[in-house]
């Protein structure tokens, strides 16, 4: 064998080898690391061996990143995010590695279908939702845009759990999805942070000091994120807590076990789970310590790291970008002073300034309801030290408002960091506002409600704060990896072949396409191959039948009143009704799935979950309807079914009540994919729509001022009842049992709430709804042109690539260089 092509040589990396060498070497591997021949090895043993050779492959360009940065003196990046909702990575470093055909050949040659070894990685239960998501997206397009930088997180042993339906009702459990040990995260024990909660602050001379009276240990697991054509990498550190001690063996001598164990397992606890129910005093110290120990051990990592490249802290805003993720770790704002004033010997006016410079935050709700806060009791027990910063902080910037605003004591009142009303707790997000250099939306609608809303004073007050970055999605997993169909199309069809990847706003250049009728075909034949894969998912999972060629309209985010499943659920009773009434008739087939989790203590998400699956109990045992409507709800989502999913879609629910959802990205996914969008006015939806032209999109209800206007009117939901016959009819059918016949009374308290209350106007765009959702089944039936607007909702989508995201938040926000990247001809 040539020795270019020995997968022996020690010389040589995996991806140096030619691809029979890279082939022999995973088969040399597997067998190495299981002990018996490839073809005998199971699927998981094939899937750790190639992630630690991929792994292995990683760590050493993670290497060679650091050390070009610190030679470089180059600025980073440091995203803080409670959650990094990454999925499975094999597939995708296999791909940002150049291996997947080496990867596949050996496969195959054992025996394996490539597929059924990357099932058998468990989806990593790091994050839950759109948040997560995001901050995942965002590391892959950090390191494809060469951009310095790190994640931080926690190291969640459960996550947010497991969801089960059991009689139509969610239940959950641990995600035990380090059972069988991470393939891919990197143990780092020689970097370690004490992060301490409770005791007392003492004065020494002039200065103030914390004494922790609890300790704990924060130890490091570095996740390597790849870039695509590129051997630059972003490192996503996450933190795992021990205690300082790990037992109390006088007590386990003289056998209280309990009590020798108890620090060890409250340390632990800080890991078990994301987003731990704060219905209890217990959990809601619990999600404290969480949000503090990310902080407090991202921040001396970056803070040593900085001095080991640069010697001093004074040109920490310089060097360092600390971007907050939402509010969760707003308590970064207290302990970078700390650090920088108790620990390091700064200035108060020093410590401050290097804060601004260094910090930015990013809002991601217009719902006062949802803006964190915190009892100043609680801080007071448990970080004593911060709430005295706090408390300085106040002073400082209501010193500001006053020179400004004199003897308006009643914006002095709403703009403090302190709420007085009630029991006094600390605000985080205008926390996060006052201590940073910028704040920014997520989309143009979001930003500007922003600034008209919830933070009206602070934008009077510090204009030149508030900007807007509208999200993204990366195209490397979101496209390429989850839809190879039409990936093959798009490489084919477009001048840069491949290069869309990285530079998506070549997929303008399919408009002209829209009217081709081989390429209409192609993409129909595209569409019907990812629509088999979701249903023999669906067949795999729930033994339901779903038809291929019915239009899939699909509704996938976490399950909340204000993202309005409860409306898509109305008119798919509407729906039944009219089929039943009428079942000659000529009827569009429709799949209408649904996915998504509610918070374990949200216990009216819970019950929408439940009515779903009763309708679908009903409608899907219906002879009448004969497979022209199903309903189906796929317990668990995550990324991996939303992989399947979204490229199998033909239309995308977006129908949140307008003004409430900062931007999805979903939406962004779905259209790149190839769904139409039926949605109202609201976050992204609007520049995706102006992007890809709103004839292309199924746009209903009122917008975000006519909302505003009907709320400020005094809406009264009864009166869309009374008017509407329909509407009528389908409340009536909940309310008196029709879906649920051993609990008549089950649904009598939504449909109460929807008549006297109808918090998010489910009944007022209701009618709009059902009108966007004929002219659905009226472009469906005509196949060619639904294709032809398909092509419409793919070609306007270059705009929504995080690269496009992450290179506006580099130049805007971060104050980063990013290298150009020239597209192909």
């Amino acid at each position: 064998m040539d020795e270019q092509l020995n997968p022996n040589d020690p010389t040589l990396t995996l991806t140096e080898l030619s691809e029979d060498g890279a082939t022999q070497a995973l088969l040399d591997r597997v067998e190495r690391e299981s002990g018996v021949t490839p073809k005998r090895s199971p699927l998981s043993a094939w899937m750790r061996a190639a992630a630690h050779a991929c792994r292995a492959e990683l760590a050493e360009r993670m290497n060679q990143t650091l050390r070009s940065d610190r030679k470089s003196g180059a600025k980073r990046v440091h995203y803080l995010s409670m959650e990094f909702l990454m999925g499975r990575a094999l597939s995708n470093a296999l791909a940002a590695l150049g291996l997947e055909a080496a990867f596949k050949r050996a496969a195959e040659s054992a025996g394996h279908q490539p597929r059924d070894v990357l099932e058998r990685e468990p989806d990593a239960a790091l994050g839950n939702g759109g948040l997560g998501r995001l901050a995942a997206c965002f590391l892959d397009s950090m390191a494809t845009l060469e951009l310095p930088s790190f994640g931080y997180g926690l190291r969640y042993e459960y996550g947010m759990f497991d969801q089960h339906i059991h009689d139509g009702a969610q239940t959950e459990e641990p995600s035990d999805w380090l059972r069988d040990g991470n393939p891919w995260e990197l143990h780092r024990p020689e970097i370690h942070f004490r992060v301490g909660f409770g005791g007392r602050v003492v004065s020494e001379g002039q200065d103030r000091r914390w004494e922790p009276g609890e300790t704990l240990h924060a130890t490091a697991y570095d996740f390597v994120v790849p870039g695509y054509a590129t051997r630059r990498v972003a490192v996503l550190r996450l933190w795992q807590a021990a205690p300082s001690r790990p037992i109390d063996f006088a007590a386990f001598s003289r056998g209280d076990y309990a009590s020798a164990g108890a620090a060890k397992q409250a340390a632990e606890t800080i890991n078990w789970v994301l987003y731990p129910d704060d219905s209890t005093p217990a959990g809601r110290e619990l999600r404290l310590r969480q949000e503090y120990f990310l902080v407090s051990a991202s921040l001396q990592d970056l803070i040593a790291r900085h001095i080991a490249d640069h010697g001093r802290l004074t040109n920490l805003g310089e060097k360092a970008a600390i971007h907050l993720n939402d509010t969760h770790p707003a308590l970064t704002v207290p302990e970078l002073l700390r650090l920088l004033i108790d620990e390091h010997g700064m200035t108060w006016e020093a410590a401050l300034e290097q804060c601004q410079r260094a910090l930015s935050y990013t809002n991601h709700t217009l719902m006062p309801e949802a803006l964190e806060t915190w009892p100043v009791r609680m801080l007071e027990d448990l970080l004593p030290r911060h709430l005295e910063l706090i408390y300085q902080l106040n002073a400082h910037f209501l010193g500001h408002v006053t020179r400004h605003f004199p003897d308006d004591n009643e914006l002095i009142a709403r703009v403090s960091l302190i709420d007085e009303q009630g029991e006094r707790r600390v605000r985080m997000a205008p926390l996060s506002i006052v201590a940073s250099h910028q704040v920014n939306g997520v989309s143009k609608l979001h930003s500007d409600l922003m600034v008209e809303t919830i933070f009206a004073d602070y934008a009077q007050i510090l204009p030149r704060r508030f900007c807007n970055v509208t999200n993204g999605v990366t195209p490397r997993r979101w496209l390429a990896q989850a839809n190879p169909e039409l990936s093959t199309l798009l490489d084919r069809r477009l001048a840069g072949g491949h290069d869309w990847r990285t530079h998506l706003e070549r997929l303008a250049e399919l408009r002209p396409l829209a009217d081709d009728a081989e390429f209409r075909a192609e993409i129909l034949a595209a569409k019907l191959s990812n629509k088999q894969r979701l249903a023999e998912l669906v067949r795999r999972e729930l033994g339901l039948i779903i038809d291929p060629d019915s239009l899939i309209d699909v509704h996938i985010k976490r399950i909340h009143e204000y993202k309005r499943q409860l409306l898509n659920i109305l008119q798919v009773i509407a729906r039944y009704q009219a089929i039943s009434a009428a079942p000659e008739a000529d009827w569009q087939p429709r799949t209408v799935l649904f996915a998504g989790k509610a918070a374990s203590a949200y216990h009216k998400a819970k019950l929408i979950i439940r009515l779903i699956h009763d309708v679908a109990r009903v409608v899907n045992s219906d002879p009448r309807i004969d497979g022209r409507l199903r309903v189906v709800f796929l317990p668990n989502y995550g990324v991996s079914a939303a992989e399947v999913i979204i490229p199998a879609a033909d239309l995308s629910e977006q129908i949140s009540t307008a003004g409430t959802e900062a931007s999805g990205t979903g939406n962004m996914k779905f259209a790149m994919n190839g769904a139409m969008t039926i949605g109202t006015w609201d976050g992204a939806n609007i520049e995706m729509a102006e992007a890809v032209g709103r004839d292309h999109f199924f746009i209903f209800g009122h917008d975000a001022d006519e909302v505003r206007e009907l709320r400020n009117e005094g809406y009264n939901p009864r009166a869309y009842v009374e008017d509407n016959p329909r509407l009528f009819k389908v409340l009536e059918a909940i309310a008196s049992g029709a879906f649920s016949p051993a609990d008549h009374a089950r649904y009598r308290g939504l449909v109460d709430n929807l008549l006297n209350r109808d918090s998010y106007l489910l009944l007022a765009d209701f009618a709009a709804y059902l009108e966007a959702q004929a002219r659905v089944d009226m472009l469906f039936g005509q196949r060619e042109r639904w294709a032809g607007e398909t092509i419409h909702n793919i070609a306007g989508m270059g705009y929504f690539s995080t690269d496009r995201t992450i290179r506006d938040y580099a130049e805007n926000i971060w104050g980063m260089p990013v290298p150009t990247r020239e597209p192909d001809a």
